[in-house]
């Protein structure tokens, strides 16, 4: 459960990301962009942030999720934890390689060289989801303990089922 809840605040900021790029550049295609970095740097600040999450950074949402299901499917059958963790590393691989190429780099592209970065009402979106990010990545306690219950239905179920 929190690893659906902090896949979506890190998937949803992402996909504002896109959308801040693509408002400015009308293209997806990755070869389209690199060195973003250097015209947009409070852009580049929350989407470095958002793939560092997505890739499970300490200290972040994406953490407390993924570690949570690792441990969990680690108890039930470990061979589910390997191929968990083996997905999760190559998501991370793809994740970081996109970020270094839109991000990174020389700006080479005109259009690039011209973006101006976030404004206000993009800031305070990409910091809403950053503030979610990071206190359910620093402070999960709340959360977890808000979903106990009905966590616990859950099992008890499945525990009647499966007997």
């Amino acid at each position: 459960m929190v690893q659906m809840i902090s896949h979506g605040f890190i998937s949803a900021a992402l996909f504002s990301c896109v959308g801040v790029l693509y408002d400015r550049v009308h293209s997806r295609m990755i070869g389209d962009y690199g060195g973003v970095a250097n015209t947009m740097p409070w852009f580049a600040f929350f989407m470095v942030f958002f793939a560092m999450a997505n890739s499970g950074l300490p200290g972040t949402s994406g953490f407390v999720g993924e570690f949570m299901v690792i441990v969990a499917s680690f108890q039930a059958k470990p061979w589910i934890a390997a191929t968990a963790a083996i997905t999760l590393i190559l998501g991370a691989a793809y994740t970081l390689w996109m970020v270094k190429r839109v991000m990174f780099g020389e700006a080479t592209h005109a259009h690039v060289k011209a973006l101006t970065d976030i404004n206000g009402r993009e800031a305070l979106v990409l910091g809403g989801f950053a503030a979610a990010t990071l206190l359910v990545g620093i402070w999960p306690a709340p959360l977890i303990h808000l979903m106990d219950a009905s966590i616990a239905t859950v099992v008890e179920q499945l525990l009647r089922v499966k007997a």
